[in-house]
């Protein structure tokens, strides 16, 4: 399936009843179609893995097409430059963490790039590295516990942050580390007792919400 072909696949599938109840859920709906993900999934394992196409797909600029580069390109082909043009174009929540989750993650620069985009002023890159940790938390299984310590300083430090997609993210982060196993709850509920402190809305929501979770 060349380029061409799975654009056309692609939009024959526009749903403007999906974009109307995406918008509804915080998604952007500019160069958004409606697609479903099983349907994107399905595409994806008809394509396998196709780097150069993904890039292609990534410069249509549509949302399906980039969620579907995600699935397609091969971790080991992406370079830490392709992460950080990508991640500059980042415009939807829905995007960057199916980004997150179906490539970026599986990258060998998945954890440096973690910590460096928290530090971004950018909302979507932001989310970006809070998304990463995320993902690292539930799915990374050979990583010691004292790699996943060091994040919950910079959650900390980032929590003040009050844009929606930033603190939900930072939220999601503290909550999947402190899942992991009993010895890192009990570190994140500490580092969420410390956050609750801090004068800031943000900041108590995010501990309020992790430590519901967590005390469970």
């Amino acid at each position: 399936m060349n380029y061409q072909e799975v654009i056309r696949n692609i939009k024959s599938q526009a749903n403007a009843k999906n974009v109307a109840g995406m918008a509804r859920f915080g998604i952007n709906s500019t160069n958004t179609l409606g697609v479903s993900m099983p349907y994107l999934r399905k595409i994806g394992k008809q394509i396998g893995r196709d780097h150069i196409l993904a890039l292609k797909l990534w410069q249509s600029k549509i949302n399906e097409a980039r969620i579907l580069a995600s699935l397609i390109d091969d971790p080991s082909l992406v370079s830490a430059k392709q992460m950080e043009d990508w991640v500059k174009d980042f415009d939807s929540w829905d995007v960057c963490d199916q980004v997150c989750l179906n490539l970026f993650s599986k990258t060998k620069f998945t954890w440096s790039k973690a910590v460096a985009w928290t530090k971004s002023d950018k909302e979507f890159v932001k989310r970006a590295g809070f998304a990463l940790m995320a993902v690292l938390a539930v799915h990374d299984k050979e990583v010691e516990d004292k790699e996943f310590m060091k994040l919950l300083p910079i959650i900390k430090r980032e929590a003040k942050d009050e844009r929606n997609f930033v603190k939900k993210a930072v939220n999601w982060a503290l909550r999947q580390i402190g899942k992991r196993n009993s010895n890192l709850r009990k570190q994140t509920i500490k580092t969420a007792e410390e956050i609750h402190k801090i004068e800031s809305k943000s900041a108590k929501w995010i501990a309020s919400d992790a430590l519901r979770e967590l005390k469970k």
